[in-house]
């Protein structure tokens, strides 16, 4: 248990933080989701700016890697362009 004030406030904002770090990243998870379970080309194309925002957004904050992001939005792009060439 935190035995300093500071402690104590730190506790509370890194609580507070991750509440919101995980209710964006939970957000960003069903977006991608939805955009992979996508079959119809104007959805896709209409999801993937979106999409790819949420994750650089994500990765701006350090919430996730921005490593991962690149690769996440690399991926669901060529998933996207996949589904024009059916």
């Amino acid at each position: 248990m935190a035995n300093h004030k500071s402690s104590v406030k730190r506790n509370r904002q890194e609580e507070k933080r991750k509440v919101h770090n995980k209710y964006y990243s939970k957000t960003t998870r069903n977006a991608v989701k939805k955009l992979r379970n996508t079959t119809e080309k104007e959805a896709a194309d209409e999801l993937v700016p979106k999409v790819s925002s949420m994750l650089d957004k994500l990765a701006k904050k350090k919430i996730i890697h921005p490593n991962k992001a690149a690769n996440i939005k690399s991926k669901l792009a060529r998933q996207a362009n996949s589904i024009a060439a059916k």
